[in-house]
């Protein structure tokens, strides 16, 4: 009864206006894990999967986008989409996505595809790994962070170390999972399951090489991260990539009109943000909105999913559109 409902209201607003819903995931995890509680293991990944299906026409991000644009957009029309390039997505996300008939959409950054974590991994390594129940950071500038809760350290520290300077940010990272002990993991696909990803009929897309903070480089550096990235990728799976995904992605604060036009430059022709909302014919389609509901019950997820529907356009950066 709520998947019908949903799926009536949905259609009938998209008889007057087609509008694209897309979804933002970053992780399937095996079993769930009280210091990554956002990320859905693959049981709920599952559950989430099918509450869509049974109420959207799913599609990967790309080929919405190229239909949203050229007025054939079917109604209730969705893209599941991951970001940063997780090993998870390969092991436990694509078994439920084939399960289920469904083809998504993955930006994989590639500086960690041979090894390696990115900093925000290593920080919750290190906190996971800390021996003792506080963590002096004084040294760097912070505060005393206790680690009686550690899902809640985490939550503490990564909004507080993402936006210090990148050569900072990526120093105390490895100095803390040096001083906690922590052990390296391959947490990041390699080439290998990037290709088995694509072969399987998912959509590849940018994610830059190291997940910056584009507004916090210099602008050639910036260009290179975008560049690189694309070439890497294009190289592994044998065919030009089409879509972006902007790293942390909210407007005017992790990217600017510049890097708007870098992607243009680049050969992009769709770029995903983190604003919350739907995307119409009048968007821009270097950057287009994303949202994904946090309920654990499928009727408060769908009303989620419905009022961003219905919400207002996304906030974008002010960029120029050719022509």
């Amino acid at each position: 009864m709520i998947v019908t409902a949903t799926r009536f209201a949905l259609g009938a607003a998209g008889l007057l206006q087609r509008r694209l819903s897309i979804v933002l995931f970053h992780r399937v995890l095996p079993q769930p894990d009280a210091l990554l509680p956002d990320e859905p293991d693959a049981v709920r990944f599952d559950e989430q999967v099918r509450w869509l299906a049974d109420t959207f026409d799913i599609l990967p991000a790309g080929e919405a986008a190229a239909r949203l644009f050229a007025g054939r957009l079917p109604p209730r029309a969705l893209s599941i989409t991951f970001d940063d390039g997780y090993r998870d997505n390969a092991l436990y996300a694509l078994p439920v996505l084939q399960r289920h008939g469904v083809r998504a959409t993955f930006f994989v950054t590639t500086r960690h595809l041979d090894g390696g974590m990115m900093w925000n991994d290593r920080v919750i390594a290190a906190v996971r790994a800390w021996p003792g129940e506080r963590m002096d950071l004084s040294a760097h500038g912070l505060d005393v962070v206790s680690l009686r809760d550690r899902s809640a350290a985490v939550r503490e520290l990564l909004p507080r170390i993402k936006y210090l300077p990148p050569g900072q940010r990526e120093a105390l990272s490895t100095r803390l999972m040096r001083d906690s002990g922590a052990e390296d993991v391959r947490l990041m696909m390699d080439a290998a399951e990037i290709r088995t990803l694509h072969a399987a009929g998912m959509e590849i897309g940018g994610h830059t090489e190291s997940h910056p903070i584009l507004t916090a480089l210099p602008d050639d550096v910036a260009r290179e991260e975008i560049a690189r990235n694309k070439a890497t990728l294009e190289d592994i799976i044998g065919e030009p990539l089409q879509t972006f995904a902007y790293p942390n992605g909210t407007p005017g604060r992790d990217y600017d009109a510049r890097h708007v036009t870098m992607l243009r430059e680049c050969g992009y022709r769709y770029a995903l943000t983190t604003a919350k909302g739907t995307s119409t014919h009048a968007s821009d389609p270097l950057q287009l909105p994303r949202f994904t509901p946090w309920d654990r019950q499928r009727a408060k997820y769908l009303a989620r999913m419905t009022l961003n529907y219905f919400s207002s356009p996304a906030r974008t950066t002010h960029a120029p559109r050719p022509g």
